[in-house]
């Protein structure tokens, strides 16, 4: 069983109260999509992203379409939304 239990509806929204960009999809997904100013921004970006990530051992799903990048998160392990989501976002967000 994963130490990282699965968000109720009530945990989930106070958890978003915070991340006024992400949005969930199919319930299960947090994302959020980031526009840079260049490519090379939006890689350099990514490039921290993936530090934080290493560091929380949270991985998430990237995308980098020229300039603009999209961040998907879940946890696999339980099925879902956890506080790993959260506080990886946050983390992401403080960039």
């Amino acid at each position: 069983m994963s130490k990282h239990p699965l968000f109720n509806e009530e945990e989930l929204q106070a958890g978003l109260q915070e991340l006024a960009e992400w949005k969930i999809e199919d319930g299960k997904w947090l994302v959020r999509k980031r526009l840079f100013g260049s490519f090379r921004d939006a890689v350099v970006f990514v490039g921290k992203v993936a530090d934080i990530a290493e560091d929380m051992n949270h991985h998430p799903f990237i995308g980098i379409d020229f300039k603009r990048v999209t961040l998907r998160l879940t946890t696999w392990n339980s099925g879902g939304l956890t506080s790993l989501d959260i506080d990886s976002a946050k983390a992401y967000d403080r960039l």
